[in-house]
């Protein structure tokens, strides 16, 4: 391929006097850089090697940030997934189980057997896409790894009181509901 000056030539952009200029001021600046031992700074050059050190680190960028949300998409499918494989039903109950969500308390109606998985810490509540499921409490820690702000009410299912709680002494009925 031919190079750049031939090209210009052929197109007609330049003349033969302007390349015979531009060659004679090359060789000229090769000389003087031989005969002082010093090398003239090409700011050209140095302007094109920053340009494309920051479209680089730009392209860097927009690769991880392309990178971030592939894995928060994948991430949210197998939150979905998981969700919807292990859902339990609420069963069609009229116990009303009350928890917090966000700022709110919100009411579910579940069965009297849903009702005390929930309060033994067996079945957990998860919110996703506005709605509320129920999901055993394994995939719940699961769901919980990848994302816990869909996680909204786990109870422990330990029976021990606290060494320093102060109602540790006061026993709370079974049938209590609030």
């Amino acid at each position: 391929m031919a190079s750049m000056q031939d090209q210009f030539l052929k197109a007609g952009l330049i003349d033969n006097k302007k390349v015979k200029q531009v060659n004679h001021d090359k060789s000229k600046q090769k000389k003087d850089e031989r005969r002082t031992g010093t090398q003239s700074v090409d700011e050209a050059r140095l302007a094109a090697l920053e340009m494309q050190r920051k479209n680089a680190e730009r392209a860097r960028e927009l690769n991880a940030q392309r990178v971030a949300a592939a894995t928060q998409k994948a991430i949210q499918a197998q939150i979905s997934q998981m969700v919807q494989t292990n859902r339990q039903s609420k069963g069609t109950g009229d116990i009303a189980y009350n928890f917090t969500h966000g700022n709110k308390i919100e009411r579910m109606y579940v069965s009297a057997a849903v009702y005390a998985h929930l309060t033994a810490g067996r079945l957990v509540i998860v919110c996703q896409g506005g709605t509320t499921e129920l999901v055993p409490r394994i995939i719940a820690d699961k769901i919980a790894e990848r994302d816990a702000s869909l996680v909204i009410q786990v109870n422990k299912t330990s029976t021990e009181p606290d060494a320093d709680d102060p109602y540790a002494a006061f026993q709370i009925p079974d049938d209590l509901m609030w």
